[in-house]
């Protein structure tokens, strides 16, 4: 049998390049050429992170406050394009931020919901396959990624999961359009 995932990450995450990891997935698994960039090509707290996402094969639940990750993003799109059910919850003032991923990912064709009333969606988690658990403090931001004192906490157990996919099935149906109230001047 195959031990559970179980794995803390820290950032910052040492510079590397995530270019090589990401046009595999992109080509499912094909040897991608080697990326001519002087960035190592080395493990790092976000390769490791990628490599979570990109080993979703069915869902990917995603919860967060602010999204604006380049890579983050390309990623959740190349799970999108490869048939994996992606649903997304953020909060309504980040959205429009400059940089913000969300409306790319809703470009692409996936589902995004977002808050209406005043509280901010500070939730940071997302659910891979409904197995596995990424949490921590970490905003998928290149600011957090890069320059913030971060963690992230990776585990592969039911007892954990279960209580977060609860959380997001309350908040998806929470945010489900349909029970937005709209005022409209008269």
């Amino acid at each position: 049998r195959r031990r559970p995932v179980r794995e803390v990450l820290f950032f910052p995450s040492l510079p590397s390049c995530t270019e090589k990891l990401l046009a595999e997935a992109a080509e499912l698994g094909a040897a991608a050429r080697p990326c001519p960039c002087p960035l190592p090509q080395g493990d790092s707290s976000l390769s490791r992170l990628l490599r979570c996402l990109l080993s979703a094969r069915r869902s990917l639940e995603i919860c967060l406050f602010a999204f604006s990750s380049p890579q983050l993003g390309l990623a959740v799109q190349l799970l999108h394009r490869r048939g994996v059910r992606v649903r997304v919850v953020t909060d309504a003032q980040y959205m429009s931020v400059n940089g913000s991923q969300i409306g790319l990912l809703r470009h692409a064709g996936i589902q995004v919901r977002h808050n209406q009333d005043g509280g901010f969606m500070h939730h940071k988690f997302a659910i891979v396959d409904r197995r596995l658990l990424i949490t921590g403090s970490l905003n998928w931001t290149t600011q957090a990624i890069q320059n913030n004192r971060e963690n992230v906490l990776v585990v592969e157990d039911a007892e954990y999961v279960k209580p977060f996919l609860d959380e997001f099935e309350k908040i998806w149906e929470e945010y489900n359009p349909i029970n937005f109230l709209f005022f409209f001047p008269k």
